[in-house]
């Protein structure tokens, strides 16, 4: 089997860089954050399946993100991002919604009318106001006006372990606790590791991390006993608006490419890719994401790279230097004896 090779001298088949022949096609994540309602279900998913134990239920502020960040109990985590942000074209025909719990007559022509000048997708989704019934103390989204809803929106986003292309965490791991999979995914395996924390550090999106009681090492493993079964995450299955979509990565990354067009020809020119470039600092990612704003609007690094890239120039600069000092060492023992 012939391959190409990337960045750093690396294979772009990660699995057959492993060692695995004859291997499936490499999958992954697509998440699509203009089609994510923050409903958790992923979460939820992904903790019943891989017995994930609960990560408390404390909301951050105001915030419904009760999470926080992906981490050794947070295999996925939805972000919550609060935007004092225009709503644009989110909002076209919707303020004539009525307001409050009740229900006009005229409702149902009203919603009608407004649904063909708000498109689907990327932030795009308009409701109407609510009055609360209380004193509202100025909450975003709380007021009982269409102008109240005209400086706030919500971005939502589903986070996950990228399962790297060249990943740092593998790279670092001194036990053998991690490895890479047949389908490219990265997955630890608890009875071998020893809660040394490399593989901490050498993850550039900090997605791995220990627990406390015993300082081994989780993280997301793309469900691999599913994938071996030939099923989807449950996290994929679970998901109601197909945020989280999974299937061969060469595949979901066309499907990306044909969204993000989309968008930009329904006028939401900030819709951008993460994590598909295969030239990127680590290889690209085997979860990928369409976003709606900056990558550090939603806690990603805007261009990260794998802390081991250079390690092959490293060791072939620390020969050289080896065998020069060897030499001249050799030059100066002659040098004295005459």
């Amino acid at each position: 089997m012939t391959q190409e090779h990337s960045l750093y001298g690396l294979l772009t088949d990660p699995a057959a860089d492993a060692g695995h022949r004859d291997h499936p096609p490499r999958v992954g994540f697509f998440t699509d954050t203009s089609v994510c309602i923050g409903c958790k279900a992923c979460e939820v998913a992904c903790k019943e399946w891989n017995g994930v134990p609960e990560d408390g239920l404390e909301l951050l502020g105001m915030s419904f993100d009760n999470t926080g960040m992906l981490g050794a109990s947070s295999w996925r985590h939805v972000a919550f991002i609060e935007q004092e942000a225009p709503l644009g074209r989110q909002d076209a025909g919707l303020s004539g919604l009525p307001t409050g719990p009740s229900v006009t007559a005229t409702a149902d022509r009203t919603v009608a009318a407004a649904m063909p000048a708000a498109p689907r997708g990327g932030a795009e989704l308009g409701t109407g106001p609510v009055d609360l019934g209380f004193p509202s103390f100025d909450l975003p989204g709380s007021g009982t006006g269409a102008e109240s809803r005209t400086a706030f929106r919500w971005l939502m986003s589903s986070d996950v372990c990228k399962h790297c292309t060249h990943a740092g965490c593998l790279d670092v791991c001194p036990t053998g606790a991690l490895f890479r999979t047949e389908f490219g995914s990265v997955v630890v395996q608890q009875d071998i590791c020893n809660g040394c924390g490399y593989c901490v550090s050498g993850c550039p999106y900090g997605v791995i991390d220990r627990r406390p009681d015993d300082g081994r090492a989780f993280k997301c493993t793309l469900c691999y006993d599913r994938l071996r079964g030939d099923m989807e995450p449950a996290c994929a299955q679970a998901c109601p608006t197909k945020s989280i979509q999974f299937g061969p990565l060469d595949e979901l990354r066309e499907r990306a490419g044909r969204r993000l067009e989309q968008l930009h020809e329904a006028g939401v020119g900030e819709a951008r890719l993460y994590g598909h470039d295969p030239d990127d600092g680590v290889g690209g990612d085997g979860a990928f994401f369409l976003l709606l704003d900056e990558p550090e609007v939603y806690g990603l690094p805007p261009d990260p790279v794998v802390p081991t890239r250079d390690l092959p120039a490293m060791w072939k600069s620390a020969g050289y230097a080896a065998s020069a000092l060897l030499a001249a060492s050799v030059a100066v023992f002659i040098g004295g004896r005459r």
